[in-house]
């Protein structure tokens, strides 16, 4: 558990309450996140280890499916998420957090559920799958605004960095259990089952989440003391010892930042990679290096768990620079630029899983050079959600996130498109379709990091609102 640095006053703080002993609820707090942000990953990842199934031929005990399909369901899933979190952003603005990350997990574990009982009809499977994307569209707005109440800013993205890396966790279980479950039930009723178990998952979390979740001001559990040291470089208004907000922000009015639209085009550009990574990695597992359904178990596994480290560590990198008395926002972009580079090893993924030439240790190398990327993409992930909370305030933080989360699921929508097409339009010559795929994934964060510092080459906190 990280551990705690001496705080300073903060508003309203004595010396005796700095003094005190600190609890560390806060980190409880960050904990919940992780695990609604593993249970949002597990249910979605679910489809990618089906695909084989879909889009065997009917006559071989299949639904059918064409890659192209397959591209189309993940889209819709993808259209859906993308503009809920535009409304999700704004409306968890409105009604707090606790609530808000409540619905959303309701509405994506009920539709995660439906899943299994609509048989193999694509666009009923789409249907579902499009309302399943606009429960999940809640989960990150929500998370990333709790994190700006319950931390300051100096841990808010080593806090990112831990609950994101329930991404990884969720896919993770995902790459165990969804195999196992065909395995176990046979493919006609795995299928299914691994929609019901995965879509009850959510109602367990919720537990806890009603039982141990209050906003900092409301929360009996914490001491004044770890209190003051979350709001420790926040400017509030209080009337008699209680935080007050001004009145909530137009999402409209945000589009008129340049703040709003780095954060945009950044997740636009590489939010996309991440959804490749979820839904194409075990087809191009199978294709590349003719695995079954169970072999892809431990590589896929692998990939999310070492991109988990890139999770934690990237969101640490800024922390390293801050204490060298860095500005924040110099500390943010630097580790950022860093991080870049990294997917450019994505390159040689192609060289590296060549057979011919690397024999068996083919498959190993190819999916080091996929770990790199992911690993990068949530280090990238957990910094680039914390510029959010660097330059806008609290109260604006949801539908900035919001806006931001659309931008990525749009990138995203692209991305599944363009891999169904490629997966078709080469089907004779599957590599030369993941080669273009790995070629996009790798340019993506350097493109963004270039649009964005363009955007604000300067730190620009936005105070006006």
């Amino acid at each position: 558990m990280p551990t705690d640095s001496v705080s300073p006053p903060g508003p309203g703080a004595t010396s005796t309450s700095v003094t005190q002993v600190m609890t560390k609820y806060r980190w409880v707090i960050c904990g919940l996140l992780f695990f609604s942000t593993t249970i949002n990953y597990l249910d979605r990842q679910v489809i990618s280890y089906l695909k084989e199934f879909f889009c065997t031929p009917i006559e071989k005990g299949g639904f059918g499916w064409s890659n192209t399909d397959f591209g189309h369901l993940t889209a819709a899933f993808t259209a859906f998420y993308a503009g809920m979190t535009v409304l999700s952003g704004w409306v968890i603005d409105k009604i707090g957090t606790k609530m808000g990350l409540a619905l959303s997990l309701i509405v994506w574990s009920i539709c995660g559920i439906l899943n299994a009982f609509v048989g193999s009809l694509v666009t009923m499977h789409i249907l579902i799958r499009s309302a399943f994307g606009i429960g999940e569209g809640g989960n990150f707005p929500a998370s990333i605004k709790t994190v700006a109440e319950w931390f300051p800013k100096r841990e808010r993205a080593l806090a990112t960095g831990i609950f994101n890396s329930g991404s990884n966790s969720g896919a993770m279980v995902a790459a165990l259990f969804v195999p196992w479950c065909m395995t176990y039930f046979g493919d006609q009723k795995g299928w299914k089952m691994a929609f019901i178990i995965t879509g009850f998952a959510g109602f367990i979390w919720l537990i806890f989440w009603f039982w141990l979740y209050d906003t900092p001001g409301e929360q009996k559990r914490l001491s004044k003391a770890e209190y003051d040291y979350i709001q420790v470089d926040e400017e509030v208004k209080t009337v008699q010892g209680a935080a007050v907000d001004k009145a909530k922000v137009p999402w409209l009015k945000l589009l008129g930042y340049r703040q709003t639209w780095a954060f945009f085009f950044g997740k636009f550009m590489t939010d996309g990679v991440w959804w490749f990574y979820l839904f194409w990695l075990p087809d191009y597992l199978k294709k590349q290096f003719g695995m079954s359904k169970e072999q892809v178990m431990l590589p896929t596994f692998t990939v999310y768990g070492i991109a988990i480290i890139g999770s934690v560590y990237g969101g640490s990198i800024p922390m390293t620079f801050m204490k060298r008395g860095w500005q924040v926002y110099r500390a943010r972009m630097t580790a950022m630029l860093i991080i870049a580079v990294a997917p450019l090893t994505v390159l040689s993924t192609q060289y590296f899983g060549n057979v011919d030439v690397f024999g068996k240790m083919a498959a190993v190398l190819a999916v080091a050079t996929i770990c790199v990327g992911a690993a990068a993409h949530q280090a990238w992930s957990a910094n680039l959600f914390t510029t959010v909370s660097d330059m806008f305030p609290k109260k604006a933080v949801g539908s900035v996130t919001g806006i931001g989360a659309m931008a990525g699921g749009l990138g995203g929508v692209i991305v599944q498109l363009l891999a169904g097409f490629l997966t078709d339009t080469f089907k004779q010559t599957p590599k030369t379709a993941y080669l273009i795929m790995f070629i996009v994934c790798s340019l993506s964060y350097l493109t963004a990091w270039g649009i964005m510092k363009a955007l604000v080459p300067r730190h620009k906190p936005i105070t006006d609102i």
